[in-house]
């Protein structure tokens, strides 16, 4: 499949490069909806329709004391708050089979978190709920390997389509590596997001969680536009230093904003060189 709709958002080759952005992790009600507030008025400034993203619980969290979020039901709640005063398609990710209709009826889109990418059941209970799936490819898998859950979710007759979204490769101890090839390969077989926020973490390396480096969010999400991608996967933080999870990875809305400002002229382009080639 190459095409999908989140929300009534077209995402793939022929549609307009998306925006998926929001918090890492819910943290309070009116933090998540003034977040996705200043994300649509940014969004909305460069051009890009936004899909909103947070994250109601971390339940892969390195350490058992660090911050999850509010749970399931206050998650899910907050969420509908944000889509009621904001009016926007939501995503967030589930982990367990037991949440999918939940989470369904309320959110946009469904997200496998990279580590569970070949759970088969989680992809099908996702699947069947009729809305689309955005799968993170694993740390751990190849490209194209990645095309074996795309069938899991294709399987589904209800299936409400599939995103592909690349967040790195392990590379060594605590660290990954972007290997803009996947990009390429994956897009042959589904449409691709790039995540340039979780492409910048250094896993592990902060002892007690995931260190990063957030000066790279920029160029390695430049590149991936250049390359080809359909969504753009980034969180951004008001104070991203103080950020209860991965703090080191998230950029605040100014930088943000300038990173728009660079990504649309690229895709204008890009748009002018297929002209030209045509």
């Amino acid at each position: 499949m190459t095409h999908m709709q989140i929300g009534g958002i077209p995402v793939g080759r022929s549609a307009p490069l998306v925006l998926i952005a929001g918090l890492n992790v819910i943290e309070t009600e009116d933090a998540t909806i003034e977040c996705a507030r200043k994300l649509r008025s940014i969004a909305d400034q460069h051009g890009f329709p936004l899909v909103f993203k947070a994250s109601f619980d971390k339940a892969n969290r390195s350490d058992i004391d660090s911050f999850r979020g509010p749970g399931l039901d206050t998650g899910l709640r907050i969420l509908e708050a944000v889509k009621r005063e904001v009016s926007v398609p939501l995503l967030t990710d589930v982990h367990e089979m037991g949440q999918a209709a939940a989470v369904a009826a309320v959110v946009d889109c469904i997200q496998i978190p990279a580590f569970l990418c070949r759970q088969t059941d989680l992809l099908i209970e996702c699947a069947e709920t009729g809305l689309p799936v955005n799968i993170k490819k694993g740390q751990f898998l190849a490209p194209r390997d990645i095309a074996l859950a795309v069938k899991k979710i294709e399987a589904s007759k209800g299936s409400g389509g599939v995103l592909l979204t690349e967040r790195g490769t392990h590379f060594g101890h605590n660290d990954l590596v972007v290997d803009m090839r996947g990009l390429v390969q994956m897009r042959e077989f589904a449409p691709v997001c790039f995540d340039a926020t979780h492409s910048v973490q250094y896993p592990g390396a902060a002892t007690t969680a995931s260190g990063g480096d957030r000066r790279f969010v920029a160029p390695l999400a430049r590149a991936a536009v250049a390359v080809g991608i359909d969504a753009l996967f980034i969180e951004a933080h008001p104070d991203p230093d103080n950020a209860p999870c991965d703090s080191r990875c998230q950029i605040n809305f100014s930088d943000l904003d300038a990173l728009l400002r660079d990504i649309r002229r690229i895709t204008i382009a890009i748009a002018s060189l297929a002209i030209l080639a045509g």
